[in-house]
């Protein structure tokens, strides 16, 4: 999952009225990390979008994985916010989670859909006087429905989620990233921590670069009890780093 691109943008969108989007293209090295994981896509590109309007926000993107062949797996989550306060900082936020994956076997192909989720709860968002530095805080009831497909039992529990995002170096810089943590009965711990800074060099803060909205850096991908590897596993911890760019419109 990539997500949150720069809460610093989305924080700046939604207090000043102004929308971002922007297209990200990762690629990922858990294949040469982890001997576990030979089968973990190689690329992932990421679709984001982010639009405030008078009762609050919309935000959402897609994942695409990708290996030598093609496309092996598809990510979105969508979430909007309700404004409850005139400062905007406190919001009624409703989400939707859910997407599809594929595989190989020694003999045959499979395919899967994920264990998709509602969630509903509040979020608190707080930006510094420059909207150099943000932070968003959420806390959400967490549904997950049957899968037919796997015969995964429904359930429900909660999810806190943390994002925030620093801009320095005269805008050179970007430091973002969330962190996710929810409820989930089927693994160790029976709590799943999902989380994933990221780095970036903003090269339209270069001399001569103003209208060149490329970002070159990368992301760290670090869980517990999430990512599965080529046994079957998820009981464990991986941080799993990337190398990637992204151009913001």
């Amino acid at each position: 999952m990539k997500r949150f691109f720069s809460l610093a943008i989305c924080l700046i969108a939604a207090f000043g009225c102004a929308s971002a989007q922007n297209v990200q293209l990762h690629y990922d090295l858990g294949h040469s990390l982890y001997k576990d994981m030979s089968s973990r896509a190689s690329v992932t590109t990421t679709v984001e979008m982010f639009k405030p309007d008078t009762w609050g926000s919309t935000f959402l993107f897609t994942d695409i994985d990708y290996k030598s062949d093609g496309v092996i797996g598809a990510y979105w989550e969508i979430a909007r916010e309700f404004n409850l306060t005139t400062n905007k900082q406190w919001a009624a936020h409703v989400e939707y989670n859910g997407g599809l994956g594929t595989g190989k076997t020694a003999d045959s192909y499979y395919g899967n859909r994920y264990q998709h989720a509602v969630l509903l709860g509040g979020a608190w968002n707080w930006a510094s006087k420059d909207f150099s530095k943000t932070f968003s805080l959420q806390l959400m009831y967490k549904y997950q429905f049957k899968n037919g497909h796997t015969g995964a039992h429904p359930f429900s529990g909660f999810q806190l989620t943390e994002a925030l995002g620093t801009t320095f170096a005269k805008g050179l810089c970007t430091f973002s990233g969330f962190c996710d943590l929810w409820y989930d009965p089927n693994v160790n711990g029976k709590l799943i921590l999902v989380s994933e800074p990221q780095f970036w060099f903003n090269l339209n803060t270069l001399k001569g670069m103003k209208d060149v909205n490329l970002s070159l850096g990368t992301e760290v991908e670090i869980s517990n009890n999430f990512v599965w590897n080529d046994r079957g596993e998820n009981n464990r911890f991986y941080a799993i780093p990337t190398v990637a760019a992204k151009w913001a419109f």
